[in-house]
């Protein structure tokens, strides 16, 4: 295995910190990209991963996405990301948490954590009662899926407007990959709005009873990417848009919740150059850290739905750029982003 510095996602990280917790049988990752604009903050996922550099990997990934999310998100606040590396049966016990908390405190606030992937508002509830860098509990926001659905949903109007010229999502066919928190909330609002859905999910059920409630349809969750549709929205796990799958998509847009999704970075170019709208996940998925970092500036639900309802504005202001400079719309949101945080 390389050295940290010598893999291709370490990027000026500040530090990345490995603890290994024998007698509860922690192993994470806490991954430190920037603190130029206040702690770094994100959230800790906790999965199964093949070996010990693909969960170093995700959280190098997941954590200068989270700087650039926060700062094109104007909030005070770095980016971090942390992992637990999860055994194949996904069990956490009680004394596994408490290990976690206990090293999350041993970096005195420069990380403040919250719920992602595999933990649960309880599992917050667990981390806040050994330290006190833990966002998003209970009264301070909760669960960050809606806020996050809610950004998402502004966003995939902001595409069709772009790519279509429509106000009105009536109609429009959209394909959502992943229909838990954040695609099960989007799929309900654009319901509510009458777009034609395509749902899947790797919780085939879970698909086929949302779609069933909402008048959509369901499919296997290898097939949703192949679907013939006005925009693809992935909110599942990232890393999904290779260029093989780019260049199978049949849809105008891609507009999703799902973080990193683009697998290696060159993706973004051949969707531009096939003329599919690119909206940069950490720009459209920000509602969630938005309406979780609430406590460090004292927003209320006001302010927050102020910051959410601006993601529209920041995705035509990329969009704007990349049509008249020719870069690809994630390109000129890492550019917007780097200079957001001193880079």
């Amino acid at each position: 295995m390389p050295a940290i510095w010598d893999l291709p996602d370490f990027d000026s990280h500040e530090a990345v910190h490995v603890f290994d917790d024998r007698p509860t049988g922690l192993r994470a990752v806490i991954a430190v990209h920037s603190t130029y604009l206040g702690p770094a903050a994100g959230g800790t996922r906790f999965w199964h991963y093949g070996d010990s550099q693909a969960a170093i990997i995700d959280a190098l990934r997941l954590s200068r996405g989270m700087s650039y999310k926060n700062a094109m998100a104007g909030l005070s606040a770095g980016g971090g990301k942390a992992v637990i590396l999860a055994n194949p049966q996904r069990i956490k016990g009680q004394a596994m948490l408490d290990a976690f908390a206990r090293a999350v405190d041993s970096l005195g606030g420069k990380y403040i954590t919250a719920q992602d992937v595999g933990m649960s508002e309880a599992d917050m509830v667990s981390l806040s009662k050994v330290t006190a860098h833990v966002a998003g509990l209970p009264g301070q926001g909760g669960d960050p899926g809606p806020y996050t659905a809610r950004g998402v949903y502004l966003g995939v109007k902001a595409a069709a407007k772009h790519a279509f010229g429509t106000d009105s999502l009536s109609g429009v066919h959209v394909a959502i990959q992943g229909v838990g928190s954040v695609g099960g909330g989007l799929a309900r609002y654009l319901a509510e709005q009458g777009a034609k859905l395509t749902l899947a999910d790797v919780n085939a059920q879970r698909a086929t009873d949302l779609a069933a409630e909402l008048g959509g349809t369901s499919v296997p969750a290898d097939e949703i990417m192949k679907i013939d549709a006005d925009i693809f929205s992935p909110c599942a796990l990232g890393a999904i848009l290779t260029e093989a799958s780019v260049n199978a998509l049949k849809v105008r847009a891609v507009a999703g919740g799902a973080n990193n999704q683009l697998a290696k970075g060159p993706e973004g170019r051949i969707l531009t150059d096939r003329g599919i709208l690119y909206a940069p996940d950490y720009v459209i998925n920000a509602g969630g850290i938005i309406n979780v970092l609430r406590h460090i500036e004292n927003a209320d639900d006001a302010e927050i739905n102020r910051r959410i309802d601006a993601i529209p504005e920041r995705l035509f202001a990329i969009w704007s750029e990349s049509d008249s400079t020719g870069q690809t719309p994630a390109e000129v949101a890492d550019n917007m982003a780097q200079k957001l945080i001193g880079r």
